[in-house]
């Protein structure tokens, strides 16, 4: 969180935001608070409600239940011009018969704006995105970086309190995509605009939140720093959702100091927690958390260092990603066995038996009976 949203961390209050079209529940009950200067991501499946909740704090979506804030102003029923928000769409809406200066001037002058502040403002804004020299060119010329830029310069220039952004990246190859997400970062950090990122890409929400909400259901699964939910979800969605993971499904054995003992058609497996034996639990950890070796000629089992967990599996696939190959294995069903690693052991083919080692302490551990993103429905 910036300091600036430290100091102010209600700016933006949603409470008890509910939404239904006909017998679909799209959101219920979502509590979110965002800080001034805060850059939020919405994260989740098509269908979880995220750009429902979006569309509600801009005034598009009338909510059944709840209400908006923003900087001690009521807003649940103030229509969306009124709203002093900003919003970029995901195809950008931009006016074809305008040119790019004339595009970011559009709502200063629907304000009545001097003509000389309207030029000033509509010069450092293009500035802003990197776009001055398009200033007269006709926005059905420019390619999709350079309309999204010039969507966010249209948003930025009327100075709103909040800019709220709807997927605008998703039209864009992949190595635009990444460098858009950093100069986005980059203009919001320069004028400290608070900010609302809807995005179903994982990668991209890690990479630009301050916080990130992951949804499923209509519901906020976790809302916390982009590091703490990789290293630790807090459900198995958002173990599932963001991120790769190995999971594997057992029952507790032993419970004692909060050390689990759990049984898993793998072996034994312990992790921290607090459940009773008897309990059918998910076990999770993160692939590059896992060290690779070889279980070749060792009948007595898997064995790890002090304080590790250690299972046998076969190999079943290899994909090259690059600078990392993420291995499969063959697991029981419901389970799923993944490592990541900087290569391939040598002589390691499909079918070759390996150990997998990780530590105690990098072993998360949920209740069965929570859903992962498998199980889930699109609703909206």
């Amino acid at each position: 969180m910036t300091e600036a949203a430290a100091r102010d961390p209600g700016f933006l209050s949603i409470a008890a935001a509910e939404k239904h079209f006909g017998p679909a529940t799209v959101l219920d009950g979502v509590d979110l608070a965002v800080g001034r200067g805060e850059f939020v991501s919405l994260l989740g499946p098509s269908g979880c409600g995220k750009t429902t909740l979006l569309r509600i704090v801009a005034g598009l979506v009338r909510p059944d239940r709840g209400r908006v804030v923003l900087d001690g102003q009521e807003l649940t029923r103030l229509p969306p011009h009124r709203r002093d928000i900003g919003v970029v769409f995901q195809n950008y809406a931009l006016f074809p018969h305008l040119d790019v200066a004339g595009n970011v001037a559009f709502g200063l002058k629907a304000r009545g704006a001097d003509p000389a502040a309207i030029a000033a403002t509509v010069a450092r804004n293009l500035a802003l995105v990197q776009m001055s020299a398009y200033a007269d060119r006709s926005v059905k010329a420019l390619s999709g970086g350079q309309q999204q830029r010039v969507a966010v310069a249209r948003a930025l220039a009327v100075g709103p309190k909040l800019l709220l952004l709807d997927e605008p990246f998703s039209a864009l190859d992949r190595k635009l995509r990444e460098a858009m997400q950093i100069d986005l970062k980059r203009i919001l950090r320069e004028v400290g605009t608070t900010a609302i990122f809807v995005t179903h890409d994982q990668d991209e929400a890690l990479a630009m939140s301050d916080r990130i909400a992951v949804m499923a259901r209509g519901r906020i699964e976790q809302l916390a720093t982009p590091a703490e939910i990789y290293a630790r979800p807090a459900t198995p969605f958002a173990l599932g959702f963001v991120g790769l993971s190995t999971r594997i499904p057992g029952t507790v054995q032993a419970a004692e100091a909060g050390l689990l003992t759990i049984a898993t058609a793998l072996g034994p497996i312990r992790a921290r927690g607090h459940f009773l034996p008897g309990s059918a639990v998910l076990v999770g950890v993160r692939p590059e958390r896992i060290a690779l070796g070889s279980g070749a000629g060792d009948a007595t089992g898997p064995a790890g260092p002090a304080g590790h967990n250690a299972i046998r599996a076969a190999l079943a696939d290899a994909i090259f990603k690059g600078a990392r190959v993420q291995l499969l294995f063959a697991a029981p069903e419901g389970a799923e066995v993944q490592v990541e690693a900087s290569s391939l052991p040598a002589g390691a083919a499909p079918g070759a038996l390996l150990d997998l080692t990780w530590a105690v302490d990098d072993t998360l551990v949920y209740p069965a009976a929570e859903a992962g993103p498998q199980d889930l429905e699109a609703v909206a």
